[in-house]
């Protein structure tokens, strides 16, 4: 499998935003500067304030940015899948981890080292603009989480939550839900920080208003009135 990734690492990473524009003679310096690492689900790639400083692609997998306490609550900024990369931050400014990043399943990772990405930017200033979009485009995100968390209700987060996974990973059914995995309520808590508990009388709410229904499986989304919208369904879900 890892000769597989070898072989084929130029034409992955050409499809990757922060390299797609990169002459050859540099995308060569990137894939030579790559080496394959593999977690299982549940390892750590590097925790919350560890001195480390290189960059990750995903070649397959997931991977999720989370935030951890002391008694090890998790809340979970972000997932990555497979053409993401994470830990750009350190990356550009060398100094310690934001978040920890965790395997929610067996993945391989391509890692390039600070060194050699600093080694290829100062020759293609193109790519240090790309990061800069990606970056924006993250902290709009947190802001979008930042709000989410003191505006919105845990039903209204939940469905909010449930809308995104929509999507990115959901598929229409014959009666015109849109089906989604289903994860375990601690899974749901982290992803919007909030208490098991407190998912637990939310899918209630959502079930009695039939915004979301379960299946073996999988949640059922609505894309009614207080579901999905039209304008994300035909987005992103295909009939």
């Amino acid at each position: 499998m890892i000769d597989e990734y070898k072989n084929s690492l130029k034409d992955f990473i050409k499809r990757i935003s922060i390299f797609k524009n990169l002459p050859d003679r540099y995308l060569q310096l990137i894939t030579d500067g790559f080496s394959i690492v593999n977690f299982k689900k549940g390892e750590t790639i590097f925790y919350q304030s560890e001195e480390s400083t290189d960059l990750y692609i995903i070649f397959n997998g997931k991977i999720r940015a989370s935030l951890l306490n002391q008694e090890g609550e998790e809340f979970v900024l972000d997932v990555f899948k497979e053409g993401d990369f994470f830990g750009e931050m350190s990356l550009l400014d060398g100094r310690p981890r934001s978040a920890t990043a965790i395997a929610s399943e067996d993945s391989s990772l391509g890692l390039l080292r600070r060194n050699k990405f600093l080694e290829t930017i100062k020759n293609e200033p193109m790519i240090a603009i790309e990061m800069l979009n990606a970056l924006v485009q993250r902290l709009r995100k947190t802001d979008d989480i930042i709000g989410t968390l003191a505006f919105l209700d845990v039903s209204e987060r939940l469905l909010k939550l449930f809308q995104e996974m929509a999507v990115t990973d959901g598929e229409k059914d014959t009666k015109g839900f849109l089906r989604i995995k289903k994860q375990t309520h601690k899974e749901l808590a982290a992803r919007i920080g909030a208490s098991r508990e407190a998912i637990s009388k939310a899918l209630k709410i959502l079930w009695f208003k039939k915004m979301v229904l379960e299946e073996a499986g999988y949640f059922l989304v609505s894309p009614g009135p207080g579901g999905i919208t039209r304008e994300i369904t035909r987005e992103a879900i295909t009939s």
